[in-house]
């Protein structure tokens, strides 16, 4: 299991579908898109983002849960890739020993974003759907050496390369005169 980061949820323009992005935590930092439905993303947004409502909503019931039962969740865990729908598993202790629930990905990601617990993604999953991000371009240094490259520039290197002539090289050469 490869330890992520939950680095962005946003939502698909075309579709309405909300994306949880996670990245993993280590080189080669790749990057898991996992679709989840709204009311799932706005649990987690709400939770990352510190902000509360009125009234609890189910994953702050499940973390309350947890707690008074002397519970922890050591961890969300992205454990499978099955027919193109991921599943998870929470990692959970408590009085009466460790616990592994099976879970949807969105609801394992909320519990332990409400207590603080790290979320995993198997080497296979990433391996099957994780993408590696594209190279961030550095901007200023290839203007730099673009710059470089023009202050070398010579007018003649835009001419087209003309093969000498025995004419050009020796003037003796097609003089009439002798």
């Amino acid at each position: 299991m490869r330890l992520v980061d939950l680095v962005g949820i946003q939502q698909e323009p075309s579709s309405g579908i909300s994306v949880l992005l996670l990245r993993e935590h280590d080189t080669p930092h790749r990057l898991l898109p996992i679709w989840v439905g709204g009311p799932e993303a706005v649990a987690i947004a709400l939770a990352v983002t510190g902000q509360t409502t009125p009234r609890p909503l189910t994953h702050d019931v499940m973390a309350t849960i947890v707690e008074a039962l002397d519970g922890r969740v050591e961890a969300a865990e992205v454990s499978e890739l099955h027919e193109g729908s991921f599943l998870a598993q929470l990692a959970l202790t408590g009085p009466a020993g460790e616990l592994r629930l099976d879970t949807r990905p969105s609801d394992a990601i909320a519990l332990a974003v409400r207590l603080n617990a790290p979320v995993y993604v198997s080497e296979q999953v990433l391996d099957e759907a994780g993408e590696l991000p594209a190279e961030e371009l550095d901007v200023e240094g290839e203007v730099e050496k673009f710059r470089d490259f023009l202050d070398d520039l010579e007018p003649s290197d835009f001419l087209p390369d003309v093969p000498e002539t025995a004419e050009q090289t020796d003037p003796a050469v097609g003089d009439d005169e002798g």
